[in-house]
């Protein structure tokens, strides 16, 4: 039987990363994600994640949202038509599949997401209305 994911239990072990360089604006921020949750398909993932403050290009895939809530810190999601959100603790976002555009942390960031990477966009596409 799948057992209840509990945050508040010990952190998996970090995972560290930094924007690759060709897609790096402003500075070199360490990631560090805590993937607490995965799926059996490997379709969704919940976990902490937290950067250092700099700003990078993002390109999403067209199968991957990405839900987040941010618990410290501020960050800022710009369109590429110049369209910014920014959120701070206890503020919530969504970025959709297909988005491209700058994701920008201001101030040191630590926040929970979840991630929908659909395996068969294809199919979900050809039964849209």
């Amino acid at each position: 039987m799948p057992a209840i994911t509990d945050f508040r239990q010990p952190a998996p072990t970090p995972e560290y990363d930094h924007p690759r360089a060709e897609r790096r604006l402003e500075g070199n921020p360490q990631r560090t994600t805590w993937n607490h949750f995965s799926n059996s398909s490997g379709e969704v993932h919940a976990g902490v994640w937290a950067c250092e403050k700099g700003s990078w290009r993002i390109a999403f895939a067209p199968n991957k949202d990405e839900y987040f809530y941010v618990l410290e810190g501020r960050c800022r999601v710009i369109d590429e038509s110049g369209h910014a959100a920014e959120a701070g603790p206890g503020d919530a976002l969504v970025i959709p599949a297909g988005f491209k555009g700058v994701f920008e942390v201001v101030e040191p960031v630590r926040k929970h997401y979840v991630i929908v990477e659909r395996k068969h966009v294809h199919e979900l596409q050809d039964h849209q209305p």
